[in-house]
Formats: structure tokens, sequence, C-alpha cells
């Protein structure tokens, strides 16, 4: 497997993102600044951090597990994705779906960055499309 390169300015003296072990998909992102993130309410928390995502490659910020279960605190639009072409700071768009307030710490883990590879396509029109045995079916259509 070959290593991407992902360029990074800091905005801000902060952690860079790292995997918790060998075998972790995400990058902990960390917090670069205070926010309380008031009960059912989301809040905007910067990283400090800007990346440059090389072209046909993407990232997606997705919540941290453990922040959830002890918190209730989930990343809003999951997965947010990071364009190759964005430089600006990577905030997180936090939400508490608790009923307490929850003060966010410069440091604290906040959520996870996965990166892969994207794909260009081209959207070719059919009148109709091939057969399978699922068929239109969605939205819970297996069980």
């Amino acid at each position: 497997m070959s290593v991407v390169r992902v360029r990074f300015r800091r905005l801000r003296e902060v952690a860079l993102p790292v995997r918790a072990t060998a075998g972790s998909a995400g990058y902990d992102l960390c917090a670069a600044e205070e926010v309380v993130i008031r009960a059912r309410q989301s809040g905007l928390v910067g990283t400090g951090v800007a990346l440059e995502i090389p072209t046909g490659v993407e990232a997606q910020v997705r919540p941290r597990s453990g922040l959830a279960a002890r918190h209730g605190i989930g990343v809003l639009n999951s997965p947010g994705t990071i364009d190759s072409d964005y430089r600006g700071e990577v905030r997180v768009v936090l939400f508490n779906f608790s009923d307490r307030d929850f003060t966010v710490r410069p440091g604290d883990r906040i959520a996870q960055i996965v990166f892969g590879r994207t794909l260009e396509v081209e959207f070719v029109e059919a009148a109709e499309l091939t057969d399978t045995a699922r068929g239109p079916g969605g939205l819970g259509h297996t069980g």
C-alpha cells in the first residue's frame, strides 16, 4: 500500500492528527479552542490545522465513539467531507445530544478524519437499468 502525502499548515499551536493504534482507520482531530456546546445544540470547533489534500483523495470527518457513548457528543454532518481543493481550517460541527452543556477544551480529541480515494465518473443516461434481485427496494427493504 502506498502512502499518500498530505501537506498541512498549523494555524495555531496544536497537536497534529494522529492514529491511536496501527490498526486505526482514522486520525484523531483535536480541538484548538475552548467551545461550550449547549445541551441539544451544535457548535463549530476549530482544529487549528489546514490541509492540502491531493487531487483524487478526500477526507471524511467522523465522530469518535467514546465522546458519543460517554457524553452524547457527535458530528452533526457525519461524515463531513473535506474536498481536495479546500485550504481553510478543518473545523468540526459537533452536536450535543445530551441534556447537559459540554465544554470542549484545547487538545481534546473531538473527531476522527479518514482519507479515501475518489472516483471521477461519467453519468450516462439510460432508458432502463439492468435488473437485480433487490430491484428498487430500499429503506429497510432487506429487513
